[in-house]
């Protein structure tokens, strides 16, 4: 009794794991979010399969259903439209009530929106917040930024294209200088990076873009890791003294916990 919970490509449908396909081919079901759409990268690859949806709207009838299919033995594949299932997306209730019930569990990684687009925006540190899909009321909104304003590392969210604009009018009311990313169709033909000041780019994307989108918001301005002044002054100290600045980082690094990306960076 197993159930297989498969990470599926965010957008180019070659960017599937070998593993993932495997089982999708052995599964005895596979449930999908979207049947036509998982239809279309299991045509892609040449892989028959047995379809049935599992989604937001019928999660909890499916888990009832399924569980006791999973117990006798069948072999079952949970996919979301993109990326893993759990994350952001049905699946998470299917994955306790199996483990509960004592059957096995797997997990097949693969492409992931939310490290793709931090790496792709260019503000990696040694940590990073994941905050999911953004709230869709503007108080909430405005409550997510004031609490966020204390984390000095970078954040990530998932947003919808129609309410991109609103969003970043929010943020830019709070921390207009805030470094933001837009990765927009990430990996797919037409994917989009876009860097700059909230401010510039909520006038940017006063209307709308098309697909699907990924924000990466760097440190609010002046806002550094506690102990970054004194940190980023011992660095400066050592590298006047003719240290080697990467020699200067490292030393600092390992006597503070300040994350090396982040001292080497505040020290050009």
């Amino acid at each position: 009794m197993t159930l297989a919970v498969c990470a599926t490509p965010i957008g180019n449908l070659d960017d599937v794991t070998l593993r993932v396909l495997a089982e999708l081919r052995e599964a005895d079901l596979v449930l999908a979010e979207d049947t036509r759409h998982t239809r279309g990268l299991l045509q892609r690859h040449g892989i028959e399969a047995k379809l049935l949806s599992y989604h937001e709207h019928n999660e909890a009838s499916r888990v009832a259903e399924l569980l006791p299919r999973i117990v006798a033995g069948e072999r079952i594949a949970l996919v979301s439209d993109a990326g893993l299932p759990g994350i952001s997306d049905p699946g998470a209730r299917l994955v306790r009530a199996a483990l509960d019930a004592g059957a096995a569990v797997s997990v097949l990684p693969g492409a992931s929106a939310v490290e793709t687009a931090l790496v792709a925006s260019g503000l990696v540190s040694e940590r990073y917040a994941f905050v999911g899909f953004l709230p869709r009321r503007a108080g909430e909104r405005t409550a997510l930024w004031e609490e966020l304003g204390g984390w000095g590392w970078p954040v990530v969210a998932f947003e919808s294209a129609q309410r991109l604009g609103a969003s970043l009018r929010s943020l830019a009311a709070v921390t207009p200088e805030r470094d933001v990313v837009v990765c927009r169709e990430l990996t797919k033909r037409f994917e989009e990076v876009v860097r700059g000041a909230a401010s510039s780019l909520a006038d940017r994307y006063a209307e709308p873009p098309k697909g699907e989108i990924t924000l990466v918001l760097g440190p609010p301005p002046k806002l550094i890791p506690p102990g970054g002044d004194a940190a980023g002054e011992a660095v400066a100290e050592l590298v006047a003294a003719g240290t080697p600045r990467k020699v200067a980082v490292d030393v600092v690094s390992r006597l503070t916990d300040m994350p090396r990306n982040d001292l080497y960076r505040d020290s050009l």
